[in-house]
């Protein structure tokens, strides 16, 4: 009898184990609109969770070109196809997927404050909702020196984002205080959409001595327009991340998107086999930063770039 017991006991666990191995998990993502940083963020999300389960994992990818109404299309049919988890990349889609669901666990990436995202007071590191994720945000006081390194005479900067872009504002709020603190004039140019980049850029460049963009989903996708303007006015913008300086910056303090994503995607695998509460989960930010620079802008415009800058590849 006990030898049956023990056969019994055995089948069961080795059933039990088949089903576990046999465990799929569908998650899908919403990215905001293609660009290379938010592409680093969904390849390094995808390695990551790829990395830990294999064929076990299933991903739903949907790409919203920066159209913030389809966000919230994508999201919901997340939602009603009753996804394991949803992975929100960038502000918007991070919104979006709150909207749709208080249940599914969410996960965003390429945020820069969540707290701002989510008019959240009093934060304390976690949101208490089925969100947590990683922030992309570079320390703003290290950009503001950095500006004050590379253009110490410079008497104006001038604040270029995206109007519709909640995080954008947060950075620019903040960043401006330390510039003010450093004796420089701030001004912010804004533009709502694609359509008007160009002219707000111009506008931008006949008012300042250098530019400041901050992470800025918007201006990352039109930095072929920015560049068309501020490189035959001669004025430098410093970025806040490495895909608008590569474009049409000449320096930036970045990180790397695909580690903050791979980060996103070990988050992942927490909540979705070792039951992790997204809700207790503290939103983490990169572990490094990097100066750097655009070479090819730098000697366009004549800038001097001190030794301790790393070159942008490609």
């Amino acid at each position: 009898m006990k030898k049956i017991i023990a056969i019994l006991v055995a089948a069961m666990l080795c059933l039990s184990a088949a089903a576990i191995a046999e465990q799929t998990y569908t998650v899908g993502i919403c990215q905001l609109v293609q660009h290379v940083a938010l592409d680093a963020a969904t390849e390094g999300f995808m390695t990551a969770l790829t990395d830990k389960l294999g064929d076990s994992v299933e991903f739903d990818v949907q790409n919203a070109s920066g159209d913030s109404n389809t966000c919230n299309t994508i999201v919901n049919t997340f939602v009603s196809n009753g996804v394991d988890l949803i992975m929100a990349n960038a502000t918007p889609a991070l919104q979006a997927a709150v909207a749709a669901t208080g249940d599914i666990p969410i996960l965003g990436t390429s945020v820069t404050d969540y707290a701002t995202a989510l008019d959240i007071a009093d934060w304390t590191g976690t949101t208490g909702i089925n969100v947590s994720g990683t922030s992309d945000l570079a320390p703003l006081s290290e950009q503001a020196a950095m500006i004050e390194e590379l253009f110490p005479e410079a008497q104006t900067v001038g604040l270029l984002y995206c109007s519709a872009e909640p995080n954008s504002k947060y950075q620019v709020d903040v960043i401006r205080g330390y510039l003010e603190g450093m004796g420089y004039a701030c001004e912010d140019y804004t533009f709502a959409d694609s359509n008007d980049v160009a002219s707000v850029a111009q506008s931008a460049c006949d008012g300042s001595d250098v530019i400041y963009i901050p992470t800025d989903n918007t201006a990352a996708s039109c930095t072929e327009a920015i560049r068309n303007v501020v490189e035959p006015a001669a004025k430098p913008v410093v970025a806040g991340e490495e895909g608008i300086c590569a474009g049409c910056g000449v320096a930036t303090l970045s990180i790397s998107y695909y580690d903050l994503g791979y980060a996103t995607g070990e988050m992942a695998y927490e909540v979705l086999v070792n039951g992790a509460d997204v809700a207790a989960m503290d939103v983490q930010f990169a572990p490094n930063v990097t100066k750097e620079y655009n070479a090819e802008l730098a000697e366009l415009l004549g800038v001097a770039i001190p030794e301790d800058y790393v070159a942008i590849e490609g």
